[in-house]
């Protein structure tokens, strides 16, 4: 039996993962804001490394007031707009209803829950380079598989089933420990998101120059070294490793950051920095290169 999903953030991640649904035969309504009149007339386009295709008519709001109840909700909100889930959830909440939290950072998961005491939170850790290309357009550039990590969900087999549709979908989906799940996106987000915005550059060119190659991996390694003091399993040096060698097959990208700060947009370095930071300071562990980077960021963001 198909589920109905919702999707807040229908961008560069929502529009992408909620429009493969879609297509494989979900339910799927999509929240969207500046773009609602375009794409009710004209559809959703998804440009993608994997085979472009066209939505003609998905279900479409400008409010969650105007949507039904979902069985899941994919939260792809930039965390620097959570306050709005206050507002923006209620609607779309059934007693069972599942929301996955598709976003950057650590600790996301810990304040939704505050507002939401009693709602089930997954966390969705996408690996996918994705640009929201204009009105009603999405550019998959590269990679797209998700990992889900169980927060606070009570209905194992409710959250099976939104792998295995992710799968029928075409979407390489799979279930990680939470812990381990967003200490391991944090690797490759930590270093990438905020080097580009400093150095004002992109993946690639960062890897291909040997002193920031370095520099790389070993704020790679302070993020690996702070879960391990956390009590994180499954992450050592070789996943270093593996994520330096995915990038460097990876098109040139610039990560979710380095848009937000040549768009002027705020940028997500609470969650994204700080927490992290915090939570390793307070279990006795320092990553220094990396509170340097979070410096940077706050200066460049107050610019």
């Amino acid at each position: 039996m198909n589920k109905r999903y919702g999707v807040i953030g229908t961008g560069a991640i929502g529009g992408y993962y909620g429009a493969k649904l879609a297509r494989s035969g979900q339910e799927v309504h999509f929240l969207l804001r500046s773009a609602y009149e375009y794409v009710k007339e004209h559809g959703l386009q998804i440009d993608s490394c994997d085979g472009s295709f066209h939505l003609d008519a998905p279900h479409v709001y400008k409010s969650t007031e105007e949507m039904p109840p979902c069985d899941v909700v994919l939260v792809c909100l930039k965390t620097t707009t959570n306050g709005r889930l206050s507002s923006l959830l209620p609607p779309l909440l059934k007693p069972n209803t599942l929301v996955v939290l598709i976003q950057n950072g650590i600790g996301v998961e810990a304040d939704v829950q505050k507002m939401f005491p009693e709602v089930q939170l997954a966390a969705g850790l996408a690996f996918i380079c994705s640009a929201k290309d204009g009105l009603g357009r999405v550019n998959h550039q590269c990679y797209g598989h998700i990992n889900f990590g169980n927060y606070s969900c009570r209905d194992a087999q409710c959250l099976q089933d939104v792998l295995d549709d992710f799968n029928a979908a075409g979407i390489k989906a799979g279930q990680v420990a939470y812990e381990e799940a967003r200490w391991k996106k944090a690797v490759w987000n930590m270093p990438f998101n905020g080097m580009t915005v400093a150095l004002n550059t992109q993946t690639d060119l960062l890897l291909q120059h040997p002193s920031t190659r370095q520099l790389i991996r070993e704020q790679m390694m302070e993020v690996i070294g702070a879960a391990r003091h956390l009590g994180v399993e499954n992450i050592d040096e070789t996943f270093a490793e593996l994520m330096i060698k995915m990038t460097d097959e990876m098109t040139p990208y610039s990560p979710s950051m380095k848009l937000d700060f040549d768009y002027h947009r705020t940028m997500e370095i609470d969650y994204l920095y700080t927490k992290p930071l915090q939570m390793a300071r307070e279990a006795g562990f320092r990553m220094p290169k990396l509170e340097m980077l979070e410096a940077e960021l706050r200066f460049l963001g107050n610019q």
